[in-house]
């Protein structure tokens, strides 16, 4: 075996690889990396709690804008892939790293477009300068008076390049001077315009491809994401194995057992709380002649958990619960309006996971005051991915009593810009014979202006930061999760609300059931726990949905 076949072998896989079933989430975020809508539609998405900064770019430099697709993916590699880049929040019910690699993969198609667009421009238009700038300032003149009159600017542009074109011809017809100089002019009139037609045979077939990625993830066939420059096939491929090393650590902070509360906005990642329910009572001796069996918080949380692995079982053969996942969780405050967190460090933390020893010295003794908390959660993704439902449960002992808090949070669908697909360009057009019916004519993919925008963008593509000043790019929210930064609420869609109001009560029962075993083997008298769980129980059957993050003080 080849050195080189030998180190090909320990990276393991071959990218490109596609997710498992139930992704629809997944793909729909990552079809924006292949959609060619204007790069502002992004706002659209913005939810009550996360907006996307839309920076426009230079105003004089419209051609320069990117759009939809291009802005979103260059922003999403280089946030979540980029050295030194800030912590991410974890996108539960996606897969972010098939999000990325869709990303990388577009950028790669548009390259692969840009380098064939570059050779154009210097054959077509950089040899032939003069008459490239000119043609390019009809152009931007034809656009200026596009948008400057919206009702008749259409037909006024029409005849702007019409007149222009007429004028070219008369030029060649009749040259005002001779020798090798008229044939040069000549040549610069001819070839911008033999480089259009070049470019837009160039742009229809990348455009095509995009489109068909985009419906394709739409429609679930999972079309893959060829990213052959993140599989290092030699040890000397150091940006490959960078970049390796990049999607392996945004898989292992994906798995991250930290999450932060940033107060109204809720548990990043997870959604605002909706509901809050918690049984306090003072732990009495069931005998008065004996002392209670000490016990500590990890002691209740434990049983939970316990209790909580036989949710997906049930008296009946109804369907009913899936099997959930049961985790700890280490929830670390941030301010409502920060843009930035940081994880827990040190030798309690290996992988972005925070040990089990530490979980359970938090559990025991973190519960007043400063500092991280602990929460045993119970989460369930549904819909494809689309809502997810996480039910959090924590513990505390202050002197004596016993608080057991259980609280309902739920993340919906991502928004409908990233569920819509692509439509075939029409127009309306009147018939001849007869002007009082019209009909539907199908447009080119790539219209005049497109094929320019992305000729002129080309030669400069090689160098992102010029390119973002000159016509725009977004800015992700922070702190950025490609989940719930684009995540609408629930409670529009009836089922998705029905399901997330439904868990509350068996999980709620299930845990009291847990904890009031533990208190009763310890010696605690369980009669005031029994009373009021019975009375929650009979509370959490309220069907309204609350702001429980937000206190009316």
């Amino acid at each position: 075996m080849t050195v080189e076949s030998g180190y090909a072998d320990i990276f393991g896989p071959q990218v490109p690889r596609t997710a498992g079933e139930g992704q629809t989430a997944t793909f729909a975020l990552a079809s924006a990396a292949y959609r060619d809508n204007p790069f502002q539609d992004i706002k659209k998405a913005d939810n009550e709690w996360h907006q996307t900064d839309v920076k426009e770019g230079r105003k004089w430099a419209r051609i320069f804008r990117p759009n939809l697709g291009e802005a979103f993916s260059r922003a999403v590699v280089d946030r979540m892939l980029g050295s030194g880049r800030k912590p991410l929040i974890q996108s539960f019910g996606t897969e972010p790293q098939v999000v990325v690699e869709h990303c990388l993969a577009a950028n790669n198609i548009r390259k692969a477009r840009d380098r064939m667009l570059s050779t154009i421009m210097v054959i077509c238009g950089l040899l032939f300068l003069p008459g490239l700038l000119v043609w390019l300032l009809i152009f931007q003149l034809r656009t200026t008076i596009g948008k400057a009159n919206e009702k008749r600017g259409s037909a006024l542009a029409t005849v702007l390049l019409v007149a222009a074109g007429a004028l070219a011809v008369l030029f060649l017809v009749k040259m005002p001077f001779g020798g090798l100089w008229a044939w040069y002019a000549r040549a610069c009139v001819v070839m911008p315009v033999v480089g259009w037609f070049w470019a837009k045979q160039v742009c229809e077939r990348t455009a095509k491809d995009l489109r068909g990625r985009w419906d394709s993830l739409l429609a679930g066939s999972s079309v893959g994401a060829k990213v052959p420059e993140a599989v290092p096939t030699s040890p000397s491929e150091t940006q490959a194995e960078q970049l390796r090393q990049s999607l392996a650590k945004l898989s292992a902070e994906q798995q991250s057992n930290s999450v932060f509360y940033a107060g109204p906005k809720g548990i990043l990642g997870m959604g605002t709380r909706w509901g809050s329910w918690q049984l306090a009572e003072d732990l009495t001796p069931a005998d008065p002649t004996r002392e209670i069996h000490p016990f500590r918080s990890w002691d209740v949380i434990r049983s939970i958990h316990d209790q909580l692995r036989m949710l997906e079982r049930g008296p009946l053969n109804t369907g009913g619960f899936p099997k959930p996942s049961i985790r700890h969780w280490i929830v670390t405050p941030i301010a409502e309006g920060a843009k930035a967190v940081s994880r827990p460090e040190g030798t309690d933390v290996e992988a972005y996971q925070v040990k089990s020893h530490a979980i359970q010295d938090i559990c025991n003794k973190q519960q007043f005051g400063s500092g991280d908390r602990h929460y045993l959660g119970v989460q369930w993704t549904l819909w494809d991915g689309q809502l997810i439902i996480t039910m959090l449960i924590t513990v505390t002992v202050l002197h004596e009593t016993l608080r057991i808090e259980v609280t309902g949070h739920a993340l919906g669908p991502v928004n409908g810009l990233f569920t819509t697909k692509p439509e075939t360009p029409t127009k309306e057009v009147t018939k001849s014979l007869k002007p009082w019916e019209s009909r539907t004519v199908k447009l080119p993919l790539v219209n005049s202006d497109e094929v320019v925008r992305l000729a002129v963008r080309a030669p400069i593509s090689w160098y992102p930061p010029l390119l973002n000043w000159l016509g725009g790019t977004i800015a992700l929210p922070e702190p950025f999760g490609l989940r719930h930064a684009w995540a609408d609420q629930p409670w529009r869609h009836r089922f998705m609300a029905d399901d997330a109001l439904r868990a509350a009560t068996p999980v709620l029962r299930v845990v009291h059931a847990a904890a009031i075993k533990v208190l009763a083997e310890n010696g605690v008298d369980t009669e005031k726990f029994g009373a009021r769980s019975a009375f929650l129980s009979t509370a959490v059957q309220d069907p309204t949905p609350r702001k429980a993050d937000v206190y009316d003080a």
